[in-house]
This record gives structure tokens, C-alpha cells and sequence, in this order.
């Protein structure tokens, strides 16, 4: 059984390691690696209406110049993280390509790794 800390580090590190980094680099495989498959991300962009599935978000992480290439400033930032038995909200900040997100990412330990299960977010420039 883990403590409501242990699941706290574990997620802080699994945002960081996979969610952060790999949307810096664009890299797929850190991302496959927090994202459950069935995983769907909503939203507003700019104030407009944003729905993909995991599949449509990633297939644009491919396509696009990644965050690290674009040489313009990146940050990720954790602001809350609440945890209930095995499932989990964390509330982050991404700063990318001039625009700040503020994500809900739902999240839930299956077979002992915290996956997000749901994205919502919304996008504003800066």
C-alpha cells in the first residue's frame, strides 16, 4: 500500500520525467509512456473550441517543431497534485510556443504507474 506522499513523488516525477520533457522534445515514447491509449484531451485554445483524442494529439506532437527546436522558452510547472486512493488530479502550467496552458490532467495508478487518464486545458497566449 502506498501513503498519499509516496503517490504525490511518484506522479510529481512521472509529469516531470514523461509529460513535461517528452512535450519539450516531442518525444512520443516519453509521452506513450504517462498517457493511458484511450486517453482524451478538451479544452479551449485562443478561446477556441479544442477535442483530440490521444492519438489526433500525438499525431500532431510529430508534425510540429518541438518546443526544444523552436528555441523559445519552455517551462512546466506542477501547482497541485490531489490524491484519493488510486486515482489523482494534478493541476499544471505549460509554458510553449508563446502560449500558457493551464492543464487538469486526471490521472490513475494502473499496475503501479500513474497514467493520465484525461486532459482538459486551456490555452491563452502571452
Amino acid at each position: 500500500m502506498t501513503t498519499q506522499q509516496t503517490d504525490e513523488t511518484a506522479i510529481a516525477k512521472a509529469l516531470e520525467e514523461y509529460y513535461f520533457k517528452g512535450s519539450y522534445e516531442g518525444d512520443l515514447n516519453k509521452l506513450n509512456r504517462i498517457f493511458h491509449p484511450g486517453t482524451l484531451l478538451f479544452g479551449d485554445v485562443k478561446g477556441q473550441p479544442y477535442a483530440k483524442t490521444l492519438d489526433e494529439w500525438l499525431d500532431v506532437v510529430a508534425n510540429r517543431q518541438s518546443p526544444k527546436d523552436s528555441g523559445k522558452p519552455f517551462e512546466g510547472d506542477i501547482l497541485n497534485i490531489k490524491v484519493v486512493n488510486s486515482v489523482a488530479i494534478a493541476e499544471v502550467h505549460v509554458k510553449a510556443y508563446d502560449m500558457l496552458y493551464h492543464d487538469f490532467l486526471s490521472l490513475h495508478r494502473i499496475d503501479g504507474k500513474w497514467l493520465i487518464v484525461n486532459k482538459i486545458m486551456s490555452g491563452i497566449s502571452q
